[in-house]
């Protein structure tokens, strides 16, 4: 195998993902990321074959074993359900992408606890408190470039350092970011029998989402691992940093931009959490009274504040030693719950590219080029999709989406 080196930028979903595949493939690489470790960024995520199958191509297979072991088992219905305050349901819509494995289908994770397991094994290469500025390439080895003045020098630069990426912003200055104006809070409930014998059986579907009638509205989300994080992870992999994750159903909390409640919040940033969870309150007033029952099982440490912004599709741009994955190049809405799935999905490519290059020798620019056109035809007519206001509706689904992905 001919010598490489690969510098991740960021280590989020796309980034760990990456690694364990390079990890699995003989590749060598390093990850950088600028936080001090593995944080709190969100709470539940769907889970499709795009997302399961890259795990399964990546992780080792006690750590793919864990994954599935702490996932969501498939609920009575896998789709998305529309509601209205009252919890009367107004209609359903497939999830993008097909959905995964048979006979055990994974369905939804905890973000943080998925990103735990994949950090295993990595310490060598993981390098938190990075924070990347930029970098130089030469056309033959490429440069990483740090806060503190420190680099890292590789044959392959990755970007996997989300909407902010700035390697992104180097390499494609033009591509825009959108900021929809919308706001909001994630936040999740512990799930105890009494709360889920007394809420409607459709939060407890593939995900659900109630509007009110002044536009306000929340998204519901079910975590209920199929075995105990804890009890997984001790047989799994036993002395990992991986914390234990009760079930829980997420909830958050949309702010639409001019809305009624943006009085309440003007400041969603600087807004004490008990404030945000009184606007949580005010919003459900009139609503069936066991959605408004649930705000009030709503752990105020967990809300997490949130903007809702993505990118503008790039055009294609001229393949080098510095390439794209995930929120880099892809960032979108949360609309079809593909953002996640698609970095995955990005990893496990990337990852099978740079091994073609490696074992094959192989054209190294050719095969990340082949990858680049592969993401720009598979992910960008979902991140089209996603920000298209017509996908609140019950009834849109993309023509224009690839297979893979309907």
């Amino acid at each position: 195998m001919s010598p490489c080196h690969v510098l991740i930028a960021g280590g989020g979903m796309g980034g760990l993902c990456l690694a364990q595949g390079l990890r699995r493939r003989g590749i060598s690489c390093a990850v950088y990321e600028s936080a001090p470790g593995i944080v709190r960024s969100g709470y539940r995520l769907h889970m499709n074959a795009a997302g399961g199958g890259a795990l399964r191509q990546c992780l080792p297979d006690h750590l793919y074993e864990l994954y599935v072991q702490t996932s969501r088992a498939k609920p009575r219905r896998e789709r998305l359900v529309l509601l209205d305050h009252l919890a009367r349901e107004l209609g359903t819509r497939p999830h993008i992408g097909p959905a995964n494995d048979p006979e055990r289908p994974h369905t939804a994770v905890d973000r943080r606890a998925l990103r735990q397991i994949m950090s295993v094994g990595l310490d060598d290469v993981l390098h938190f408190g990075r924070t990347v500025t930029g970098f130089e390439d030469d056309g033959e080895r490429v440069r990483l470039l740090f806060t503190d003045g420190s680099s890292a020098t590789g044959d392959v630069l990755v970007a996997a350092d989300g909407i902010r990426s700035a390697v992104r912003r180097q390499l494609l200055p033009h591509v825009a970011t959108v900021d929809t104006g919308a706001r909001g809070v994630a936040s999740r409930a512990p799930l105890t029998d009494e709360l889920v014998a007394a809420l409607p059986a459709a939060l407890f579907d593939g995900f659900a989402i109630a509007t009110g009638p002044d536009g306000t509205t929340f998204a519901y989300g079910a975590y209920q691992p199929r075995r105990p994080v804890a009890e997984a992870a001790a047989e799994l992999a036993p002395g990992a940093d991986i914390d234990p994750v009760e079930p829980y159903l997420m909830v958050n909390f949309g702010l639409p931009r001019n809305g009624p409640l943006a009085t309440e919040v003007p400041d969603l940033w600087r807004a004490t959490p008990e404030r945000l969870h009184a606007a949580m309150r005010t919003a459900v007033t009139g609503w069936h009274p066991a959605l408004a029952e649930l705000v009030e099982h709503v752990d105020p440490e967990t809300l997490l504040r949130q903007s809702l912004r993505h990118l503008e599709p790039a055009e294609p741009w001229a393949t080098g030693r510095v390439t794209l994955l995930g929120d880099a190049i892809h960032a979108m809405p949360p609309t079809f719950g593909a953002g996640a799935n698609s970095a995955l999905r990005d990893a496990a490519a990337l990852a099978n590219a740079l091994q073609r290059a490696a074992q094959d020798d192989s054209d190294l620019l050719a095969e990340i080029a082949a990858y680049e056109a592969d993401l720009r035809a598979e992910v960008f007519p979902v991140l089209r999709a996603s920000a298209d206001p017509r996908s609140t509706s019950s009834d849109f689904l993309p023509d224009d989406l690839p297979v893979a992905h309907r």
